[in-house]
């Protein structure tokens, strides 16, 4: 059941849904079809990167222009990757006066169902960004996610928590909603073109004092083709915690450790 705002929140306007996808022929439009009407109405553009598909992605996402015409499709000649189509949708919502942007995926793993709850905490002014995390609630075994990957999360977040005390349930969900603050106050640029930038953007704001609120979503795990390499990603993520705590973020942000301005 979709909860939305509550009446004293203020809306988040205009509303942006970005979306990154690769090989998404399949399931692009039955993400797309997902998405509640009460949503609809208030969503003043989606975007899509097109990341050098190899298959039918460009002719699914004109299928749906027909019938959306603001949907926006920025193109990739070669795939760039996730974390490279991500800035550029961050790029594009940033330059274009997004006051809230979501990012949701193409492979529908991710309920389009959840998006009012998923903006809620921006527009109560709860938080600048937020999570839809599927280890709340014990919506990532009872959605169908592989045992193998239940348990690296909880030990990728355990050590994730002790680096970074941040205190989340999970880092690994790229379900995320973000206020203008995100966009305009973090450098996006500077960070991976791979899948760890969702972490990063987390540290990002932690550095910076963003408030980080997470919300309970479903897992949905039906066969997706998932283009991320578990063990690389592990490795990935380890390298992120040994930047952290170098200081390699703070150093970026212009930031000490003790969360002051640098000099």
């Amino acid at each position: 059941m979709i909860q939305f705002p509550r009446p004293h929140a203020s809306r988040v306007d205009p509303l942006f849904i970005v979306m990154p996808a690769y090989n998404a022929a399949e399931t692009i439009e039955p993400t797309f079809d997902r998405i509640p009407a009460g949503v609809r109405e208030r969503i003043a553009r989606y975007v899509v990167v097109n990341d050098g598909s190899k298959d039918a992605t460009a002719s699914a996402l004109h299928r749906l222009q027909q019938g959306l015409p603001n949907l926006v499709v920025l193109d990739h000649a070669a795939n760039r990757g996730y974390g490279a189509a991500e800035k550029t949708l961050l790029r594009y919502a940033r330059d274009n006066g997004a006051g809230g942007t979501i990012l949701l995926h193409a492979d529908g793993q991710y309920p389009p169902e959840r998006l009012a709850d998923l903006v809620a905490p921006i527009e109560r002014n709860e938080a600048e960004m937020v999570q839809g995390s599927r280890m709340l609630g014990g919506g990532a075994l009872g959605g169908g996610m592989p045992l193998y990957k239940f348990v690296a999360n909880k030990a990728l977040t355990r050590v994730q928590n002790w680096a970074f005390g941040m205190g989340l349930a999970e880092y690994h969900s790229g379900y995320l909603a973000y206020s203008k603050r995100v966009l305009t106050e973090i450098p996006f640029d500077l960070l991976s073109d791979s899948f760890d930038i969702d972490i990063e953007m987390m540290i990002a704001a932690h550095i910076l004092g963003m408030r980080i609120v997470e919300v309970a979503i479903p897992a949905r795990y039906a066969g997706e083709v998932s283009h991320l390499q578990p063990i690389r990603y592990g490795l990935d993520v380890l390298a992120i915690v040994a930047r952290y705590r170098s200081g390699h973020y703070h150093r970026m942000l212009g930031r000490s450790r003790d969360g002051t301005g640098q000099s």
